[in-house]
């Protein structure tokens, strides 16, 4: 298949730039894939599709405020971008002006609260840095630094814990699973109230997911890698509702390629931790998951290729013109879809 056969038109002014002022008052698109049928709801509408016995998986990654602005000795500034802890305080990282942080550079931020040194470059340009602190490196990152939001979201974000589910919990992400983003604890609680068990798992986003596909044949493409584990107890809700004929429901594309990573053939889960570059594009046979909640992915993705092989093209590119049309709020900070 061709990337262009998962291409649409986008009007500028439907990519959200801020988040909704109550998370759950976002619009919800619901697609029955049997009736192939388009439905308009408000997200917390979900709980009517959702069943008792039915188990929900959420990614509990919680996002690193990891941009930080810094100064060199010159005066100079620059921009670094957490990507990866590869040990200790040594990260992967991306820099701006690239050509001018070479190995040796020695970089301040805020004061000296924090300071770096480039201390090679990788492959792809990207750099090692090591930083050097007193205290925590996480409650400085959290007083100093600025949450990574996408390329094509252009406003301040006014309050850091936007762009953060509210069941965040284990630092590691370089972006958000924004399909979490529309949960709000009460509608948590009136889920739970209504049977549906709610398992979780740890999936930490990578900057990749922003990467665009840029071979024309859409196998060609090398898909980036992200680090996962998942518990026993989540592994007994998971395997239960498998077993009890009920339907597995991912929250997010990320909570999608961990489930799929580790599903044997019937669908049952293990406990595992590991990295997967799972790709998942039309032709793809789902093993566990049976319905999705997500947001609506960027043209020539891989996250629309992945909503495709559960849904099918057609059908996708069709409730996306329909989204388009119904001037529904696209990507990050924007409306959500339930795919069941």
């Amino acid at each position: 298949m061709k990337v262009t056969d998962f291409d649409y038109d986008l009007p500028e002014e439907l990519i959200a730039q801020t988040p909704i002022q109550k998370r759950d008052m976002s619009r919800l698109m619901v697609l029955n894939r049997d009736k192939k049928t388009i439905e308009h709801k408000v997200f917390y509408d979900i709980l009517d599709y959702l069943n008792p016995g039915d188990c929900l998986v959420i990614n509990n990654t919680k996002v690193l405020p990891a941009r930080l602005y810094g100064t060199k000795t010159t005066g100079a500034k620059v921009e670094v971008l957490l990507l990866k802890q590869l040990q200790g305080d040594i990260w992967e990282c991306i820099v701006r002006p690239g050509n001018k942080l070479k190995p040796g550079t020695a970089v301040t931020f805020k004061d000296g609260l924090l300071k770096a040194e480039i201390l090679d470059i990788m492959e792809g340009g990207t750099r090692k840095v090591k930083f050097m602190y007193e205290g925590i490196f996480n409650e400085i990152l959290d007083q100093i630094g600025l949450m990574p939001l996408p390329p094509y979201i252009h406003e301040e974000l006014k309050e850091k814990d936007r762009y953060q589910t509210i069941y965040a919990k284990y630092d590691g992400s370089a972006a958000a699973p924004t399909a979490g983003l529309h949960f709000t604890e009460e509608l948590l609680k009136r889920i739970e109230a209504k049977g549906v068990n709610i398992a979780r798992v740890t999936l930490h986003v990578g900057i990749g997911t922003f990467r665009p596909v840029k071979e024309e044949n859409i196998e060609d493409h090398e898909m980036h890698s992200e680090h996962f584990y998942i518990k026993q107890e989540d592994v007994n809700k998971i395997n239960k509702a498998k077993d009890e004929g009920k339907r597995v429901i991912s929250v997010g594309t990320t909570s999608c390629r961990v489930l799929e990573s580790i599903a044997d053939e019937n669908g049952h889960v293990a406990v595992c931790e590991d990295d997967t570059s799972i790709y998942i594009y039309p032709g793809y046979k789902f093993k566990c998951i049976d319905a999705l909640i997500t947001n609506f992915h960027l043209p020539k993705s891989t996250l629309l290729m992945l909503v495709s092989a559960l849904a099918g093209r057609e059908y996708i590119l069709d409730a996306y013109k329909e989204a388009v049309k119904e001037k529904y709020r696209f990507f990050s900070f924007g409306d959500a879809m339930f795919i069941e």
